[in-house]
C-alpha cells in the first residue's frame, strides 16, 4: 500500500514568469492564485492540477533544459476533454509567437487517442492529450 496519496502540486522553474503565467491563464483558461513577489512565484490551476511557477534568477545565466541531456522534467502531459478542444487549443497556440509547436495533433499509438507537443513561453515542454474516449 502506498504511503502517499497523489500529486499536491508541481513546481516548475520558468525564465519568464509573466509570459508563462499568461500561457496557462489566457490560453488554457487556468486560474492564478498565490502570487508571491518576494520570490517571485505564482500558482496556476485547472481545478485538478496545480502548478507553482518559479521565476529563475536571470543574473545566474541559466540554460534552457535539454530533455535528452539533463535529468529532470521531460515534459508535462495535460489532458483535454475532447478532440475538438485539442484542435481548438492547437489553433490558439500555433498563432502565438511566444510558443513553439513541436507537432500538431496526431494519433497516439494508432489511436483513437490524440496528442500534440509544444513549448510554452519559458520553453517548458507540454503535451496536450485527448484520451480518445
Amino acid at each position: 500500500m502506498s504511503e502517499t496519496s497523489g500529486l499536491n502540486h508541481l513546481g516548475l522553474s520558468v525564465s519568464n514568469l509573466n509570459a508563462s503565467k499568461a500561457f496557462f491563464v489566457e490560453v488554457l483558461g487556468w486560474e492564478e492564485s498565490g502570487y508571491d513577489a518576494s520570490y517571485p512565484r505564482t500558482a496556476v490551476s485547472d481545478d485538478r492540477l496545480r502548478l507553482t511557477l518559479w521565476q529563475v534568477d536571470k543574473s545566474l545565466n541559466g540554460e534552457p533544459f535539454n530533455r535528452k541531456k539533463n535529468v529532470g522534467l521531460h515534459h508535462l502531459a495535460i489532458q483535454v476533454e475532447s478532440e475538438e478542444k485539442l484542435n481548438h487549443l492547437y489553433s490558439k497556440i500555433s498563432d502565438r509567437v511566444d510558443c513553439n509547436v513541436e507537432f500538431a495533433p496526431e494519433l497516439l499509438s494508432g489511436g483513437p487517442r490524440k496528442h500534440m507537443m509544444l513549448a510554452e513561453p519559458s520553453g517548458l515542454r507540454i503535451e496536450l492529450i485527448w484520451p480518445g474516449n
